[in-house]
């Protein structure tokens, strides 16, 4: 299946996207599940949390009458399309997992990645945004850069899972653009201490809208090998970054693993996997006003979202 959050005629609401319709799940809930599903869900979170629920879902929609789908059936160009999982507990990012871009970046690629562990941070729920919302450029911003990035999205409390289980615990997969001003500004006047380098780094990461992700989310069933899926970012039209997730240094079942080592996942959690080379930083190319951003992962459809500046956002 592929699943959407949307809004329309001010209602937020999750759909079942089939070609250029919408199946408002919310609106065909009781009559599609019966009354023993629970009452209607209104967020992706909310579906991912009830266990077994997906399986069930997609044989009451193939199952479903013709007359029930086109009671609840909206043409997909009439709606807001939200990020998938704008409400998620965390979302896990994968620094430096594939090998030409760390060389991009002027660094040492693992030659045994046995002998090291991935890198992950976080970045907080108010840098997502969806589909075709604006990336803002900060007003202290010097050199937004972009990576499309193949995300998992959880579907199964899980810790300390093994690696041969940890697909088990994956329900779909959507897009994140992994945004990031990579000169973050600071004071003048700061005093240079060993890690500002690090937490610059890090803060860089953190703005508002610099996690676009979407347009949709698409079970893991559609998804027959997620370590083979071809990536494109394309700005303006031109590509400027392509690769395969079949690159990728740690697998997403490694990943998974890792970090379930440190903290325990929860249905609707998302972990960004990484980004291929072609980044703006290795050419000094980077993101300004007016510019069209599209993301493209195999399967999981294009996100595009425009580039404005601060003084733009509606407060």
């Amino acid at each position: 299946m592929k699943l959407a959050s949307f809004s329309t005629d001010g209602r937020a609401s999750i759909g079942a996207v089939t070609g250029k319709e919408l199946l408002d799940l919310t609106l065909a809930w009781p009559s599609l599940m019966g009354g023993d599903a629970g009452p209607p869900p209104t967020t992706l979170v909310d579906l991912l949390s009830r266990p077994g629920v997906l399986p069930r879902l997609s044989a009451s929609i193939s199952g479903a009458s013709a007359a029930l789908i086109r009671t609840h059936q909206i043409p997909l160009s009439s709606v807001s399309l939200h990020a998938p999982l704008a409400q998620c507990g965390k979302l896990i990012c994968v620094a430096s997992n594939y090998t030409a871009h760390i060389v991009e970046a002027g660094q040492q690629a693992p030659l045994d990645k046995h002998a090291y562990t991935p890198w992950l941070f976080l970045k907080p729920v108010t840098s997502i945004i969806g589909h075709g919302a604006p990336i803002h450029i900060p007003r202290s911003g010097q050199a937004i850069d972009w990576e499309v990035e193949l995300a998992a999205v959880i579907g199964r409390t899980g810790k300390h899972i093994p690696v041969d289980q940890a697909l088990r615990y994956v329900d779909g997969y959507t897009i994140v653009n992994d945004v990031s001003e990579r000169r973050f500004k600071v004071s003048p006047d700061r005093v240079a201490r060993e890690w500002d380098k690090f937490f610059d780094w890090q803060h860089g990461k953190w703005f508002d809208g610099f996690a676009p992700m979407g347009p949709f989310l698409v079970t893991a069933d559609e998804i027959p090998d997620p370590q083979n899926l071809r990536l494109e970012l394309r700005l303006n039209g031109s590509v400027r970054q392509h690769g395969s997730t079949a690159s990728m240094i740690y697998s997403i079942a490694e990943l998974v693993s890792f970090a379930s080592s440190i903290m325990t996942l929860q249905p609707g959690d998302v972990i960004a996997t990484g980004t291929p080379q072609g980044v703006g930083s290795a050419t000094g190319e980077f993101l300004r006003p007016g510019d069209t951003i599209e993301c493209e992962v195999q399967m999981l459809d294009v996100l595009a979202n425009p580039v404005r500046a601060e003084d733009e956002l509606a407060l």
